[in-house]
């Protein structure tokens, strides 16, 4: 995949205001509805949001250490996608009928009490998503790096990071209104 800085940013600010307005809207619904599981073993709307705001507290200080020394590019700067992210990317993009995927035991959210204060924390984190793809249109996409949860050994560029990131969110976010 290659785009300019600013055709990726561009895209990945678009998706991440349609995650917002869609967990918006989650905060009409009652909590017990929120909290409702179809069985079992499936998440409830809240725990699916639970689960990204522990990706989200992992990724965005992640993300915000990196830029402090990232290097500075033009907006129309090429980000090519490494082999590896664009395979994590793909892996996580929103499809049709979504393969399930097993979690981290301290990313699974299955059987934490939440309440609506889950779907504000995953706001703030939208929001503050947000404002680091603002400050990312002039950085190096490509030659920043971040480390990846499931290990520190691995590192994706900040462009794959990004798109594994706000593709993931997407993904648990149609998993979230599936369940109610």
């Amino acid at each position: 995949m290659k785009l300019t800085n600013k055709e990726l940013i561009e895209d990945l600010k678009t998706r991440t205001i349609e995650n917002l307005v869609i967990a918006q809207g989650l905060k009409e619904v009652s909590i017990e509805k929120l909290n409702q599981k179809s069985s079992a073993e499936s998440w409830s709307a809240l725990e699916c949001i639970e689960h990204l705001n522990r990706y989200g507290g992992y990724y965005l200080p992640e993300i915000n250490k990196r830029l402090k020394t990232a290097k500075k590019v033009s907006s129309t700067a090429i980000f090519k996608s490494g082999v590896l992210g664009n395979y994590f990317a793909k892996l996580l993009q929103p499809k049709e009928n979504l393969n399930k995927m097993k979690t981290l035991k301290d990313m699974n959210a299955s059987g934490s009490v939440l309440s609506i204060a889950t779907i504000h924390e995953f706001i703030a984190q939208q929001e503050e998503l947000l404002e680091i793809l603002e400050r990312s249109l002039n950085v190096n996409l490509k030659k920043t790096k971040t480390r990846v949860s499931i290990s520190k050994m691995i590192k994706l560029r900040l462009g794959d990071t990004f798109r594994v990131l706000i593709y993931h969110n997407q993904r648990h976010l149609i998993q979230a209104q599936k369940a109610l």
